[in-house]
Formats: structure tokens, sequence, C-alpha cells
């Protein structure tokens, strides 16, 4: 980076940080793309002049409102409730709803943020936005949680449709929850539409949707590996997390040939060197969705694990790693650590799983690594195809669905090769992934004037 890309960096940091205090995920997330556009955009008078980054990082509109419910006791209960509407210029807002007691505002903006480049690389005509709430799904009833979403979505109504913001679902709102959303906002609005994606196949969702995410980090690996030769087939692959992304991720792994050694949740994780296959995965598919249980349970069932309480397993030896579970879980030391036991890819699974530290260390040591805005792109790309099977009144096949998540993951890949490719061949997928995803974006931008 030049001494002029360098300083517009500093500057537009300093602002940012100015206009929103105390949101350091959302500065983090604004910081990693703004180093990797300055160059590209102290070159070109026109981004300047029309302060298009300065304008992406600003949300079009945030919604902030208050949800009481009423717990089985018949207590109220009052949660805080968010959409971040960050970017339109290519399609309505489309991304997913959060229920966790981390959710704050700084979190939602900056996943909101990253949701508009991540859109833009899938080709799909679809903004960027991010809602949820501090809600803390776990060890609610059913009762419970239907009632808190009925809530929730009586006032998020107002600001969502089909042809304005599109939500889905994230960490804590599956199936479930995004059951109980659809039917409040179907009852309040009078209408079955495709405003909600995630669906059940039996109402409206498109098959493949729940594996897409984990399957679509697969693919990405497989593409990326190729650039050297190689694939899954023979790899150890460590993977964290134990809901739908981590357990589409374990299932596609194993199927192209690798041997997945690891799963955790938040309170610790199990190494298992047999490897997790298929008969180990449907226990921790029940034991995670259905009964709601821990993964240290897993060891006690089969003898081959170890369960390592309150540790990540960034530790245990590895070809590839698949942070699969929240943003920050991967630091620096960790990274290190990774890459003295011999691991040669990282691809993210999750948002913003590895910090700047450890992205710096897998860049220094040139490993293949893949920012979640691209690698974990198969999700909302399969979102967007069910918003288009919703449109159209009808419902591809599972085959279908993933000849075409296959095939946009790899032109995610092409374009970060293509943006992202350095002059001694190292491709920095995180450049690429920045570059591709903000070009597309910018001249709508651009063509659509001072909006």
């Amino acid at each position: 980076m030049n001494e002029q890309a360098r300083q517009y960096v500093e500057e537009f940091m300093s602002r940012l940080i100015a206009r929103n205090p105390g949101e350091p995920e959302f500065h983090q997330a604004v910081r990693e793309v703004a180093e990797s556009l300055a160059p590209h955009i102290v070159a070109s008078p026109v981004l300047l002049k029309m302060k298009i980054l300065e304008r992406i990082a600003e949300p079009e509109r945030i919604v902030i409102f208050r949800v009481p419910w009423l717990n089985d006791r018949g207590e109220i209960e009052i949660n805080r409730g968010y959409r971040v509407q960050m970017n339109s210029a290519i399609g309505p807002y489309k991304g997913g709803i959060r229920f966790h007691p981390s959710v704050n505002l700084s979190i939602l903006k900056f996943l909101a943020f990253e949701q508009t480049f991540k859109n833009s690389l899938t080709t799909l005509p679809m903004g960027g936005a991010k809602g949820g709430s501090d809600f803390d799904p776990k060890g609610k009833s059913d009762n419970e949680v239907m009632k808190f979403c009925q809530s929730f979505m009586t006032e998020l109504q107002r600001h969502i449709g089909q042809d304005t913001d599109v939500p889905a679902g994230d960490i804590g709102v599956g199936g479930r929850e995004i059951g109980f959303l659809f039917g409040q906002y179907k009852r309040l609005r009078d209408e079955f539409s495709g405003t909600l994606t995630g669906k059940g196949r039996d109402w409206g969702g498109s098959p493949l949707r729940p594996e897409a995410t984990g399957y679509g980090t697969c693919y990405f690996a497989e593409e990326m590996l190729a650039t050297r030769g190689e694939s899954l087939r023979g790899k150890r692959v460590c993977i964290s997390g134990s809901g739908n992304v981590a357990q589409y991720a374990c299932q596609k792994a194993s199927q192209l040939g690798a041997r997945v050694v690891t799963l955790s949740d938040s309170s610790g994780f199990i190494h298992d060197p047999e490897g997790i296959d298929a008969a180990k995965l449907d226990y921790v598919m029940e034991l995670k969705n259905i009964y709601r249980g821990r993964i240290r349970e897993y060891a006690d069932r089969y003898p081959s694990a170890t369960y390592h309480p309150g540790q990540r397993p960034w530790g245990i030896a590895c070809d590839v790693a698949m942070p699969c579970a929240t943003q920050n879980e991967l630091n620096g030391d960790e990274a290190q650590t990774l890459v003295d036991n011999g691991c040669r890819c990282v691809v993210e699974g999750a948002n913003m799983p590895s910090t700047p530290e450890a992205i710096r260390i897998f860049q220094q040591h040139r490993l293949l690594y893949a920012p979640g805005k691209a690698a974990n792109a198969g999700g909302v790309a399969t979102s967007g195809l069910e918003m288009t099977q919703n449109s159209m009144r009808l419902t591809w096949t599972p085959e279908e669905v993933d000849e075409r998540l296959h095939a946009i993951m790899r032109n995610i890949h092409e374009v970060c090769v293509r943006y992202g490719t350095q002059e001694d061949g190292y491709v920095n997928y995180v450049a690429g992934a920045n570059i591709g995803g903000f070009m597309k974006v910018a001249n709508a931008m651009l063509a659509q004037g001072c909006v």
C-alpha cells in the first residue's frame, strides 16, 4: 500500500470511528475492506469524489425496537430487536436474523457491511442487511420461543417485504424460529410471499437451503486446493462449531473424502482422530438439533473421542481448518499453532472468525486463506435461489439447486483469483473478495446518483 492509500485509510477510519464510537467489530470489518480497496479508490477520482466507500459504510436505515413477551411463568420479559439495512444498490436488502445474548449494534453493522459484499459476489440481485435480538433461545421452551418470535415479527413486519428486505436465519434462528416468524408475518400481512428464506420444504423453502452454507464452504475449499493441485480427499479437517454450518461442512467434507476430526460448541471441543463419519454425524445432528444437547456428550458415546472443556480446536494438527462458529474465534497464537502443525488451508464458514492478527499470520506463511464473505456465501446464494423459486411459484430439485450452488461458488472463486492474484502468484483472497464485491456495488451506486 502506498503512502497516499495509507493516509486515505487512516483518515477514513478516524472519521468512521468518531461517528460510530464503541463499535469494535464494525471498525474491524470496515478497516479490513478499506485497506484492500484504498489503492483502487485513491487511483479513481470518481470513487473519491462520490465518496462511495463512505456511503457504503453508512447504513441506509437502522431500526431498533422493543420486544416484550410473556414467559411460561406468566412474567413479562423485554428484549431489544434490530434491523440494519445497509445497502440496496443492487437489490432488496438480504441478510440473516441472529438471536444471541451477544447481539448488539456493532456486531449487526459489521455483519450487514460484510453481507453487502458477500451478496454482490454471488452475482444475484441482493443488497446487504442484518438483524436480530439479544434474546437467547437456549433453555427456552417452544412456547416461549414462539411468543418471542411473534412479538419480534409484529414490529419487524413493518420494515420488510419480498421487494424491500428479505431476512433469513442465522445463529439462534433455525427452522423452528423461521416457521414462527413466517407464521406471524403471514397472519399480520395477509399474504403468502417470499419475504423470509430458510422456510420449510413444504411451505416455500428451497431444497438444500439448510446444507448450503456448509456445502458451499467445502466447494470453495476444493477450488482453493485445486490451485495447488490438491483436493479435500485424504485431508484431516478441523471444524469449529456444531450448528448448521459446521454440521453440513462436516457432511460434505466427509463425502469429498476428508476426515473431519473436531467439532465444538461454547463449552469446549471434541477430538475424534478416527474421524466423524456419517453415523457419528447423525448422532451430532440429533443431539444438537432435536435435544439441544452439548457437544461433550459425543465423547461419552464414542470412546475414540476426547473432550476438551473451555478450549477451541485449533491446537489439533490438521491440513484444513474450517472455523464455522462465530466471529473472532481464531486468534494470532492459534493461527501460528495451525501453521506450526502443518495446516495448509483455512476456509471460513463463519463470519469474520479470524482476528486481523490471525489473517496476517496466514498470509505471511502463504496459506490458502479465504474470508467468510467469499467462502460462506453459499448460504445466502441459496437463499437467493429460494427467492427466485418463490417468485416463480415453483421448486427446483435438490440436484438443480446443488448444481447452481456449485457454479456460484466456482464463480466467486474465479472473481477472487482475478482481483486477488499478486505479482508473485499468491492469491490474496481477502483483497480479491473485497475488490470483486465492491466493484459491482460501486458501479450501481454511481449509476443511481447521490441517494
